[in-house]
């Protein structure tokens, strides 16, 4: 199934440049006609679509993804800056044509303005195609600057959270990690909402502790206990492996990376709102002087840039 699938994505590539071939040679020859120009574009539109998939060559870079926000240094603005995180990269996948579902998600303090609560963490499923690639780069510290909508002196407040990247993975061929059911510990418990509202009255939501490596992974998205726990044991895989892949220093390395805390001096990207406004990544030296529409989820540049590096 998977070497069909890896056959089909090869043949449609090859497709795709034979196409852009063929349209390029229909261009030459219609230099000279009226309206060219508009073909001219949508050639270049087509090249540059190609051109970032050649950067996208990973092992895991065709798949989907599991991204994790956790809320850093920053108290209630750093569980809000969570919540916004969240909704952008929504937003991003929506723009993408990739589905989403909120896997697991841990609130924060209630009683925020305008009813606003907060996010601890919250793991996300994304699934399209190079969901993985697109988003890959994500991973690290986000760092907020803004007036803080729960100062009652409207200070400016700088809040930060973590963004980490897995690929979802089924099935590693040839892989000798497998999961002992005797190391995991496992909770069932109701999948609550906001304010201690259930969404169901069954312990349908499931925690697995894998006791050998003290991760611990959870999904309560499903009304199903067996569905929840297929989920999150695909996520401890993702887990497991990148951590085995990373001790050995071998192709999953930049997954996730070193360990870093989501604090001052970790960032990757910084979203300032006030005194002025600008979201500026720090490994490309991108710019948007419109961090309202970024935050809306148009991430394109940052992420075309970030996938070259």
């Amino acid at each position: 199934m998977r070497v069909n699938q890896e056959l089909d994505d090869l043949k449609e590539e090859i497709s795709g440049f034979e196409k852009l071939k063929n349209d390029l040679d229909a261009i030459k020859e219609l230099s000279q006609e009226p309206g060219v120009e508009k073909e001219i574009e949508k050639l270049e539109k087509e090249l540059k679509k190609l051109e970032t998939q050649v950067f996208l060559s990973g092992k895991y870079d065709r798949g989907n993804a599991i991204l994790t926000i956790y809320s850093g240094a920053g108290g209630q603005d750093a569980q809000d800056w969570a919540t916004m995180l969240l909704r952008m990269y929504e937003r991003y996948c929506s723009f993408k044509g990739f589905k989403t579902e909120i896997l697991s998600q841990s609130f924060g303090e209630s009683g925020g303005p305008e009813g606003r609560i907060g996010t601890k963490s919250v793991t996300l499923e994304i699934k399209g195609k190079y969901a993985f690639g697109f988003l890959k780069k994500e991973n690290g510290v986000h760092r907020l600057v803004r007036i803080s909508p729960f100062s009652s002196q409207k200070l400016r407040h700088t809040s930060f959270a973590l963004v980490e990247l897995l690929p979802e993975i089924q099935r590693v061929e040839g892989s000798e990690i497998k999961i002992n059911p005797e190391d995991l510990k496992i909770d069932y418990y109701r999948a609550s909402g906001p304010g201690g509202q259930y969404v169901n009255k069954r312990e349908t939501a499931v925690r697995l502790t894998h006791l050998p490596s003290g991760i611990v992974v959870a999904c309560q998205s499903e009304r199903n206990q067996g569905v929840n726990r297929e989920k999150a044991t695909k996520i401890l895989l993702a887990k497991l492996i990148q951590m085995e892949e990373e001790k050995t220093k071998k192709e999953l390395k930049e997954i996730k990376g070193k360990q870093i805390s989501a604090s001052w001096g970790n960032q990757i990207r910084s979203y300032v709102l006030h005194p002025y406004k600008l979201v500026k990544d720090l490994r490309t030296d991108v710019e948007s002087s419109n961090p309202d529409a970024v935050l809306d989820g148009d991430l394109e540049q940052f992420i075309e840039a970030e996938i070259k590096i």
